[in-house]
């Protein structure tokens, strides 16, 4: 079946360049519109903040579904952000320019080596790391081994964040993905610190992945739940 004129049209429109500088501008601003208009707390952030305090960079993890607000969780951070390869992870890239990030580009099945190397590079030059561990299609809120091989390699640990509002919409995509209601409550919950020896196994790695899942799913359900 053949696509339809609409989606015809949204594609001519993706490939167009002046579009493409024109939507991450736009994008950007509206989510920093968005932010100023949330009231927002933060809770347990003492724990990524104990870690720089020691000289550390860390890997912050959060579900793709709560990525709209995450540039704003600790704003001024030098940091770099995984973006996978996709069409439209050209977008995303562009976008989190804006913001500051460095991107590096790439995922489990598209570019991984290469965007592995590039992180290895992004610690030892003393940034952090942003990772969607469930990224870049899913399955939703399932850690990949991705990030912790990170963490086994580099040493870094780990610190798991979620986002969530009082009030709040919830799209109908693979990652139900979040975006707060204008002049809604909002609050980010930081979880400890993960760390992954060199020396894990195969199969260590394997439990290390369902902890931090279940550390996710944790502060995702208390974030969720924060101004009940």
């Amino acid at each position: 079946m053949g696509k339809s004129p609409l989606s015809r049209a949204v594609g001519v429109l993706k490939e167009d360049p002046r579009v493409a500088r024109m939507v991450p501008w736009l994008a950007a601003g509206l989510m920093r519109c968005l932010f100023r208009l949330l009231r927002v707390v933060h809770v347990d952030r003492a724990y990524p903040e104990r870690c720089w305090a020691r000289g550390e960079r860390i890997i912050i993890a959060f579900w793709h579904g709560r990525l709209l607000m995450m540039p704003f969780a600790y704003p001024g951070t030098p940091s770099a952000l995984l973006i996978s390869q996709h069409r439209d992870g050209e977008y995303l890239s562009r976008i989190a320019t804006r913001f500051g990030f460095e991107v590096v580009r790439g995922s489990a099945t598209r570019g991984g080596m290469r965007a592995v190397k590039q992180m290895i590079r992004a610690i030892r030059e003393r940034l952090n790391l942003a990772i969607a561990p469930d990224g870049p299609k899913g399955p939703r809120a399932k850690v990949k081994s991705g990030v912790i091989e990170m963490a086994r390699l580099t040493g870094a640990p780990i610190v798991p964040v979620s986002f969530s509002a009082s009030r709040r919409r919830l799209l109908k995509s693979w990652d139900a993905f979040l975006v707060p209601v204008p002049f809604s409550r909002a609050v980010y919950i930081w979880g400890e610190p993960m760390y992954v020896p060199r020396t894990a196994t195969k199969d260590e790695v394997a439990q290390y992945q369902e902890a931090l899942e279940a550390r996710l799913n944790l502060l995702t359900m208390k974030a969720d739940n924060y101004f009940r």
